[in-house]
């Protein structure tokens, strides 16, 4: 009986220090990716801050406004991630406040890629009125409009948590990990996350697609600009792509629910954890690397600060 107690000590501890091992593993193997493209994000908005060709084209503007949205969410759910790795629980009060700002950046992305969308449409279609159309003061309003659809989102949100039992509550202390799930508060709000993802996304695809079309059409026109129009209708693919990677993250929690209907905890947790790099730091990190990568005014500046300053032709340096 003795050697069976032991025995089974023995197994419990394999498995604590098993758990243990995998949880730093897993720690290691999405926080370094996400240091590293938090760096590169970091570098590409001080980038865009930094010449007055980007702080005056309204396409770098958006682009800035896009990366904030893209880094603030990466920040906040490696966040997430950390606190729940490590087992630290929350009050409902900050869970919410966090849960909250993550999908106010959520839904800013997909819909600056709708305005960055109609931008490119603009410069193809119309090159001659682009300049009138696409001014600074209209990004602006843009801009606003983005965030104030985003924070009406969240202001529904809010008034849909007035119904959660606070009540009912022993303390307000989380037993779980903060997260959205753990946040349910019932059918009402279940039925408003489809019925906004369904309209917000439908509309960003219309809307991009549209404007796919458009460059198409006129990129058949003897008077456009043949480079410049494939130029954008590659932006508007990539656009597509984002918008659908946008998307994926919105899935995550539904995934989830139904799988650990059937899967063991641990299972479920080493899902959870390929699905959080795939779905929700992946699609993060791509903006500063397309754009990074494919526009030559961008990538000199951006090169020169991730290399420390690294002392470049001259001639490289946009002016």
């Amino acid at each position: 009986m003795l050697y069976a107690n032991q025995s089974l000590t023995n197994v419990t501890a394999e498995q604590q220090y098993v758990g243990l091992l995998e949880r730093v593993l897993f720690s290691t193997l999405t926080t370094v990716p996400c240091c590293v493209f938090l760096f590169i994000n970091g570098t590409m908005l001080f980038t865009l801050r930094s010449k007055t060709v980007f702080r005056e084209t309204s396409r770098y503007i958006l682009l800035f406004n896009l990366l904030s949205a893209d880094t603030v969410q990466m920040a906040l759910s490696q966040l997430l991630y950390l606190l729940a790795t490590c087992r630290v629980t929350l009050t409902y009060p900050v869970c919410g406040v966090l849960v909250l700002l993550a999908n106010l950046t959520s839904v800013i992305s997909p819909l600056t890629l709708v305005v960055m969308s109609l931008e490119r449409y603009v410069a193809v279609c119309y090159p001659l009125r682009h300049s009138t159309i696409i001014t600074i003061r209209n990004t602006a309003v843009a801009i606003i409009v983005v965030w104030a659809v985003s924070s009406l989102n969240i202001l529904a949100r809010v008034i849909l948590m007035l119904d959660f039992p606070f009540e009912d509550l022993e303390s307000l202390q989380m037993k779980d990990f903060c997260s959205e799930i753990s946040l349910y508060i019932g059918p009402k709000s279940d039925d408003y996350d489809n019925v906004y993802t369904c309209v917000l996304f439908v509309s960003a695809s219309v809307a991009i697609i549209s404007s796919y079309i458009g460059v198409m059409i006129a990129a058949r026109s003897a008077s456009t600009d043949k480079a410049s129009a494939r130029k954008a209708r590659n932006t508007l693919l990539l656009h597509l792509v984002q918008l659908g990677l946008s998307l994926s993250a919105t899935i995550h929690n539904p995934l989830l629910i139904a799988i650990s209907k059937t899967a063991m905890r641990i299972v479920l947790v080493r899902i959870q954890n390929v699905f959080y790099v795939f779905i929700i730091i992946l699609p993060r990190c791509l903006s500063a690397l397309i754009y990074g990568i494919r526009d030559h005014t961008i990538r000199c500046v951006l090169v020169y600060h991730l290399c420390c300053r690294l002392k470049l032709l001259s001639s490289d340096w946009p002016s």
